[in-house]
C-alpha cells in the first residue's frame, strides 16, 4: 500500500495547490498533464520491450486475449446493473450508460451530458474517475486476492494509458500487452455503446 498512498499524497498535494490558486497561471493553464502521461507511455513502452516474455503472453493467449475486455464489458454492466436497483431516481439504461463509459469519464460524461442532461453528466465524470482512481490505489490489493488481470479489468479503458504503469507494475510487464489490447478495445467501444444504450435500449 506503500505506493498507493504515495499516489494518493501527491494527487490531494494538486488539489490542494489546484484549490488555493498557489500556483502559476502557466501550470494551470498548460496540460502538463499529457507531457506526463507520454512520458510515462514511453517508459513502459521501452520496459514492455526489453522484455521478452512479454511476447510470450500473446502467443500463449492467442485468441482468449478477446476475452478480457468482453469479461470486463459483462462485468461492468451486471455491477451497475445491480446497483441500479438501490438507486430509483437512476433508470437502468442510465445506469448502463454510466458504467459503459469503462472509466473513459472524458468522453463518455460529454455524451451522456448531451443526451440525457448535465446531472446524469456529472454522475459519470465522477463515477469513472473514481474508477480511474481505485485502480490506481487499489491494484496491488487487486492482483494479490484476485489475480494478474484484476487491475486490468478494474482499470477499464484507462488500462490502456493513465493506469497502465501501475497494472505493469504488480501485474507483470508480461501483462502489459493485454493490458494496453483491452484499454483499445474498450475505448472504441464506449462512442458507440453509450449513446445506443441511452437512445436506443
Amino acid at each position: 500500500m506503500k505506493n498507493s498512498l504515495i499516489i494518493l499524497a501527491f494527487f490531494v498535494l494538486g488539489l490542494v495547490l489546484g484549490l488555493t490558486k498557489y500556483l502559476p497561471d502557466t501550470i494551470i493553464e498548460s496540460d502538463f498533464s499529457m507531457y506526463a502521461l507520454y512520458l510515462l507511455m514511453f517508459l513502459v513502452g521501452i520496459g514492455i520491450g526489453a522484455d521478452r516474455s512479454s511476447w510470450k503472453v500473446i502467443k500463449e493467449t492467442n485468441i482468449k486475449i478477446i476475452l478480457v475486455p468482453l469479461c470486463v464489458i459483462v462485468g461492468s454492466l451486471l455491477g451497475v446493473g445491480m446497483v441500479s436497483f438501490f438507486l430509483p431516481t437512476i433508470q437502468l439504461k442510465e445506469a448502463l450508460a454510466v458504467g459503459a463509459g469503462f472509466g473513459y469519464y472524458s468522453l463518455s460524461s460529454i455524451f451522456i451530458t448531451q443526451i440525457s442532461g448535465e446531472t446524469l453528466g456529472v454522475i459519470a465524470l465522477l463515477s469513472n474517475i473514481m474508477r480511474e482512481i481505485v485502480t490506481l490505489l487499489a491494484v496491488p490489493i487487486f492482483v494479490k486476492y484476485f489475480g494478474k488481470l484484476a487491475g486490468i479489468a478494474s482499470g477499464g479503458a484507462t488500462s490502456m494509458d493513465t493506469t497502465l504503469p501501475i497494472i505493469s507494475k504488480y501485474s507483470g510487464k508480461e501483462w502489459a500487452i493485454i493490458s494496453v489490447f483491452s484499454g483499445i478495445v474498450l475505448t472504441v467501444l464506449v462512442p458507440f455503446l453509450v449513446p445506443f444504450i441511452l437512445e436506443v435500449f
